[in-house]
């Protein structure tokens, strides 16, 4: 059996709601989500998922959508038998599923990577639009000739899809609405072009047919997406058996593309692997880890707004050593440092040379 092989940061958790204010008045941070990761005037900053909800008063269950008009709050009787509630995060009420909290981004940065703070100067980024209505999740950072590529999920009634902004100084943004329509999310565009052509990982889903599998797509312009290709399985009886999604930008070595990717299986306990595709030809995957390289282990890991889970989006890289920053139990974020040489040596091969 392979054994996990993170290191994880001694000052873990490195944020918790607690350390952030709320947006508005009348709301409390419930979590703090699996950041994206950037380096960017000489200093690390993380754009953070901040999930929000009102609070809570006994025999009542209350959540926030978002609106033209702003933030609306939608409060039912939590003994209402129309109202399904099994599940911390999304609920059930007449039919229609809705999120238990409302999630922004939010801009963090550090000089050492641990002691992250809120800069004067910098916004939200909030959900705009019908399409983000239910909010904005999981941010994933791609650079490219000086533009960052945000790769988000985009939540709304209508369903998940895949959301884009770019920016050069993040301060002004430009908005290219949703690349990649429901059900899709964990979006990754690679950070240099293969032939001449952008490349994003990302990760629809079929209750019907089909899985929660990853799939390549190619693009003329990092904005307009297409050729899909199915790269990468659940594995059954396995730990990533019931779901499989992209981590942040591939990262490129010698022997090809490595990705680090989540799994989880039917007990929703989340776990990190890695898969190398080939570097001229990302479509074709050379080799996959049969183990986890990190489980969830730690008492912030398995214990929180959902716990036995960690779940990244987000990495660094300064030459061997790669620093994953992560969320924890969905309500924590962490950091843990990786050898790229030793995660190689545990991939299993599935072409050999």
């Amino acid at each position: 059996m392979t054994l996990a092989i993170s290191n994880r940061f001694p000052e873990n958790p490195l944020l918790s709601p607690k350390d952030l204010m709320p947006s508005r008045e009348g709301l409390e941070i419930t979590c703090l989500l699996n950041p994206g990761v950037f380096t960017f005037d000489g200093k690390i900053w993380l754009i953070v998922r901040v999930a929000e909800r009102p609070l809570q008063r006994m025999g009542i269950l209350s959540f926030p959508i978002l609106k033209e008009t702003g933030i609306d709050i939608i409060e039912i009787k939590s003994n209402d038998p129309e109202l399904i509630a099994v599940d911390p995060r999304v609920i059930n009420y007449k039919g229609a599923d809705y999120l238990t909290t409302l999630s922004h981004l939010r801009l963090l940065c550090s000089e050492d990577g641990i002691h992250f703070y809120e800069p004067e100067g910098y916004s939200f980024l909030q959900g705009e639009g019908k399409d983000e209505a239910f909010g904005i999740e999981d941010c994933r950072v791609s650079l490219m000739d000086g533009t960052y590529y945000l790769t988000f999920t985009a939540v709304s009634a209508d369903g998940v899809g895949v959301g884009l902004r770019t920016t050069k100084d993040w301060k002004n943004f430009q908005r290219h609405g949703m690349i990649i329509p429901p059900h899709n999310k964990d979006c990754a565009i690679f950070e240099e072009r293969i032939k001449g052509k952008f490349y994003a990982l990302h990760r629809p889903s079929s209750v019907e047919l089909g899985g929660n599998y990853i799939w390549l797509a190619e693009s003329p312009d990092g904005i307009h997406w297409g050729n899909h290709k199915c790269i990468l399985k659940t594995r059954k009886d396995q730990w990533d058996s019931k779901r499989v999604g992209a981590g942040a930008a591939p990262i490129k070595t010698s022997k090809g593309w490595l990705e680090i990717y989540h799994g989880a299986n039917s007990t929703h306990y989340y776990c990190l692997g890695a898969f190398l595709m080939d570097l001229n030809e990302p479509s074709k995957v050379l080799a996959q880890t049969d183990e986890p390289i990190m489980r969830p282990q730690e008492d912030y890991e398995l214990r929180g707004f959902f716990g036995h889970v960690v779940f990244t989006n987000g990495h660094l890289i300064n030459g061997d050593e790669l620093t994953i920053y992560y969320g924890a139990a969905d309500e924590f974020v962490c950091a843990a440092k990786f050898s790229i040489q030793e995660i190689l040596s545990q991939l299993k091969w599935k072409i050999e040379f």
